[in-house]
């Protein structure tokens, strides 16, 4: 297993403080600000652990607000309320406090699996992620290619592996039709309880969305132009997966105005069956050049 997932597993692994209460932590690394994901999947993980039978009765939606930009270098801490603990269905509401503010909130439903009427959305016919350059590949041919940024990010050792289908983007290619898709896995194996996969998946799901919005003018998170921050987050669990196994991440943005671009997320297992469903809204402020 990777260095960086088994970080991303310590970081998930809260420490519990008193009932309702953890503590979570950041990797000490370069960033100006905890990565939204962090916050995103700690705040699973500490709704997971108030609830009882959760290998019964998993998280099947999350609805999540950033409110202020997190501080790596100190603890965050979680509170979690609980709502509602019903037949079929248990309710959580959590918040993450840094500095004695909340930063994050975020409720997340449960769900005791039901049978029923079945239907899903198509994959999209899209190369597997084995026709795809793959780590090294990408950084002997196309990394020296990318603007700096984007290099620099994906030189870094990360957590999720990725390998994007229309990765010309990265080297100003237009992409027809404004769709991106991109598969993903944890660059280890994981431990095999479902809800793990669950808080990993949770993680990964903030890496990309908010740059499809950009989609459409060319442009991306990494153009010294552009300023971005998420607002929200929303996370659908459809049907069981395994995030240390291939999954395709198709995003597209239907609107961007305002500065708040809007994207949305739908992730497939390589058999094809959609396992979750992503929305996100994200600050896009292009920075003005100062005039002399």
């Amino acid at each position: 297993m990777s260095s960086a997932i088994q970080d991303v597993l310590s970081i998930l692994d809260l420490e519990p403080l008193e009932v309702n209460l953890f503590r979570g932590r950041s990797p000490q690394s370069s960033w100006q600000r905890v990565f939204g994901g962090q916050v995103i999947g700690q705040s699973l993980v500490a709704a997971c652990r108030t609830v009882d039978d959760v290998a019964r009765r998993p998280p099947h939606s999350l609805h999540a607000y950033f409110l202020l930009g997190g501080d790596p270098k100190v603890p965050i801490i979680y509170e979690v309320d609980r709502i509602r603990d019903g037949r079929s269905f248990t309710t959580r509401r959590v918040i993450a406090i840094q500095h004695g503010r909340p930063i994050f909130s975020m409720e997340v439903s449960f769900h005791i699996a039901e049978d029923g009427l079945t239907h899903q959305l198509e994959m999209p016919d899209v190369p597997k992620p084995e026709a795809l350059p793959g780590e090294s590949e990408i950084r002997a041919r196309v990394l020296p290619l990318m603007p700096d940024p984007v290099r620099r990010y994906y030189e870094r050792e990360r957590p999720i592996e990725l390998r994007p289908v229309e990765y010309g983007r990265y080297l100003g290619e237009k992409i027809e039709g404004g769709r991106f898709h991109v598969w993903i896995r944890a660059t280890g194996r994981l431990p095999d309880e479902p809800a793990i996969h669950q808080c990993v998946l949770a993680y990964a799901s903030d890496m990309t969305l908010l740059d499809a919005a950009l989609i459409p003018h060319g442009k991306t998170v990494f153009h010294e132009d552009i300023m971005a921050a998420s607002l929200d987050h929303a996370l659908w669990f459809h049907r069981p997966f395994r995030a240390d196994e291939w999954l395709l991440y198709m995003q597209e943005s239907p609107s961007l105005a305002g500065a708040r671009g809007f994207s949305r997320g739908s992730i497939f297992a390589g058999n094809g069956t959609l396992v979750a469903s992503v929305a996100q809204e994200g600050l896009l402020r292009q920075r003005r050049s100062q005039q002399a």
